[in-house]
């Protein structure tokens, strides 16, 4: 089986990846993971469903229940990929989901169906909405996205500025779902609606019809569900182990809420504020600095970065879109928040081919990395053995201004 693995965060990065496994030498400090509580739920990394076919490299994952709104008709779905480069709860349609939900109209009343586009992949799928449960939180009537591409016509503004295949089945996506717990509270931001410029949101008048760009309002757009938790509801926290080399299986958890409850306080976390367009940060690294080009992104299987100097895997490697060095680089860079806080993160990318090699079957890789242009993103690998916070836009935080990330 292969591994496989995705860049994934809205509008910055998503490309396919696959491999055969890992072996790295990095040693995270040691980070206190909370224990389960009406705020928390379990995470896990590992290799992902089981139906999927290939390996998932540096997924983290957690089970979410959906229910028909307003009734006990309800199904808890695992292997939902914990994603903070995204936004709102998109779920595979095919072999997946088994409720029927209530279907959102646009103005026109015809359905509402989403486009999603990342950097080479793309979800597609009709918004539909449910209640969602994920440990004891809760959210009424959530706006979600059903990803399929035969329940409606895949317009070509949707699939085309893509140039790769939709991740709308579980094969291609390498898990049942993708829950986006990043920093905006649904698609568009605060109090912003999508206008029909976006190639966002569409309306679909029937199964082959075609779909026509259209106005999605600030309720009609698919929900970051945390905000709409009754309380915790303006961050979360990943909190995973360390991982020293390659792991089968990592534990954790997703906390939800910063500060408002005895296990998310932000104690020694430096806050980076990240700037309120781009959602980004500043990271500097090899004599380069990526202004409001840096992010946390848990649903990235790796650090993406550029680097000339590290030999990338050849295409025919079963490691292609990953760096290759002949031995392990330990490197270093210096990220900074729009409120002037900095602080240096050392990290080592070592040879997806020899890792892959070595341990087949694992699921975590500390040491993995890949080639990036012109931005610089921390990906899973990043968490391991840290307590990452992510705050919410328009939400209330100790730490200051929001949107932020915190380690």
């Amino acid at each position: 089986m292969k591994h496989l693995g995705f860049v994934l965060a809205i509008f910055s990065a998503i490309f396919l990846l696959t491999g055969c496994g890992g072996s790295s030498k990095s040693t995270p400090a040691p980070n206190p993971i909370a224990p389960a509580g009406a705020n928390v739920a379990p995470i896990e990394v590992n290799t992902g469903p089981p139906t999927s076919g290939v390996l998932y490299a540096n997924g983290a994952f957690v089970s979410v229940t959906v229910c028909v709104p307003g009734t006990t008709t309800c199904q808890t779905i695992p292997y939902i990929l914990v994603d903070t480069g995204s936004y709102g709860l998109r779920l595979v349609s095919s072999g997946v989901l088994t409720l029927t939900l209530p279907q959102e109209m646009a103005s026109d009343n015809d359905p509402m169906v989403e486009c999603v586009q990342f950097l080479s992949s793309y979800t597609w799928g009709p918004v539909q909405t449910a209640d969602i449960e994920i440990s004891s939180e809760k959210a009424s009537s959530v706006p979600v996205q059903v990803l399929s591409d035969t329940d409606y016509t895949v317009p070509a503004a949707c699939a085309d500025p893509s140039g790769g295949a939709s991740a709308d089945t579980v094969a291609n996506l390498g898990a049942n779902g993708i829950l986006g717990v990043g920093q905006l509270p649904q698609d568009c931001g605060s109090n912003t609606d999508c206008p029909i410029t976006s190639n966002q949101y569409f309306s679909c008048a029937s199964a082959t019809a075609a779909c026509t760009p259209v106005v999605a309002t600030v309720a009609q757009q698919v929900q970051n569900p945390v905000a709409l938790f009754t309380t915790d509801n303006n961050g979360v926290i990943i909190e995973l182990t360390g991982v020293s080399g390659s792991a089968a299986t990592v534990s954790g958890s997703l906390v939800f809420g910063i500060g408002t409850e005895t296990n998310n306080a932000l104690s020694g976390a430096t806050v980076y504020t990240a700037d309120p367009t781009s959602l980004n940060f500043t990271t500097t690294f090899n004599g380069t600095t990526y202004t409001d080009e840096a992010f946390l992104d848990s649903g990235s299987n790796g650090y993406f970065f550029p680097d000339s100097n590290i030999d990338q895997c050849p295409s025919t490697s079963g490691a292609g879109g990953f760096y290759c060095p002949s031995g392990t680089a330990n490197l270093s860079a210096t990220n900074q928040g729009t409120n002037g806080a900095s602080g240096t993160v050392n990290f080592s990318v070592a040879n997806a081919v020899t890792m892959f090699t070595d341990d087949p079957n694992d699921a975590a890789y500390a040491d993995l990395g890949g080639p990036a242009t012109g931005y610089f993103d921390w990906g899973l690998p990043f968490f391991y053995g840290r307590n990452v916070f992510t705050s919410i836009e328009g939400k209330t935080a100790p730490g200051g201004a929001t949107p932020y990330w915190a380690y």
